[in-house]
């Protein structure tokens, strides 16, 4: 389990550069396209905030029934929370956009830089204190039981897997040309 969520911020973190890159052309002028940035936010909203975050939850639940991390996991959760806020703040702006109501640039550039680093933080922290503790602490034993109970959180992830799902299509394809560079 916990290789599968290193790999999800893996596959985060690319997501987060296209978001970085976007924002700094449209600081600059240049066109970007808002209908990626959504389907990069809808896949964050989608598969990020109902599959990824909730196993992180149980897994770190159970983890602190062996260990006490209280501090650790009101701030693990409530970053949980703030980033579904800023999920939906952005969706909101971007439903805007994308139906031609006028939004002033700087705003969504600052919108986007505020997400991005609102996630890079939420996964340093994660990675840097969650998942070291995980870990030290969880044996095969417990990592077979939280596996039982996430078996009906795990969700296929519908935009890095290999199945043939049509979902996210343009930004699959984004993210093969950019491999590609």
């Amino acid at each position: 389990m916990l290789p599968r969520l290193k790999n999800d911020h893996k596959h985060i973190a690319i997501l987060l550069k296209i978001l970085k890159n976007k924002y700094k052309r449209l600081a600059d002028g240049e066109y970007i396209s808002f209908s990626l940035i959504r389907d990069i936010v809808e896949y964050m909203q989608g598969y990020a905030e109902h599959s990824h975050h909730p196993l992180e939850d149980i897994v770190y639940e159970y983890c602190l029934t062996k260990v006490s991390a209280e501090d650790k996991s009101k701030r693990l959760f409530a970053e949980h929370d703030r980033l579904i806020e800023a999920s939906a703040s952005l969706m909101s702006t971007l439903s805007l956009i994308l139906n031609d109501v006028v939004v002033a640039r700087e705003q969504v550039v600052q919108d986007l830089q505020d997400y991005v680093v609102l996630q890079e933080a939420h996964m340093l922290f994660e990675e840097a204190e969650i998942f070291p503790l995980l870990a030290s602490t969880m044996d095969e034993e417990d990592w077979q039981k939280i596996t039982t109970i996430c078996e009906e959180k795990l969700v296929e992830d519908p935009l890095f897997s290999n199945d043939d799902n049509q979902l996210f299509e343009e930004l699959k394809q984004h993210i093969a040309k950019d491999e590609e560079r």
